[in-house]
């Protein structure tokens, strides 16, 4: 398993406090000094996918030099490009319930 860094390690006394928590049902936790939301609130929330910006992995792949000179003849940042394209795939792909990954392996 790869490692997840990033995070600070949780200190004995936040563990027991997160157990603890953890052990609680809803109604026994103290929500009176949270406000409640209002249509105006919601109206400027901004989504959580507008704010994840997923982690970039550096990786060595191959592509055909032909795919390769198509994304570099729109300039610098021909790898977000490429990036962004897979994403778009990738998303529509999760639309599909029976959806495969095409492969040219026969």
């Amino acid at each position: 398993m790869k490692k997840v860094t990033g995070f600070k390690t949780l200190n004995a006394t936040a563990k027991k406090r997160l157990e603890a928590l953890s052990k609680m049902s809803d109604s026994e936790i103290d929500t009176s000094e949270i406000n409640e939301w209002t249509k105006a609130d919601f109206a400027q929330a901004i989504p959580f996918y507008n704010l994840y910006k997923p982690r970039k992995e550096q990786i060595t792949a191959r592509i055909d030099a032909d795919v390769l000179a198509w994304l570099k003849s729109f300039g610098k940042g021909y790898q977000t490009l490429m990036n962004d394209l897979l994403r778009k795939e990738m998303m529509e792909s999760h639309k599909k319930p029976e959806s495969n990954l095409l492969s040219t392996k026969g």
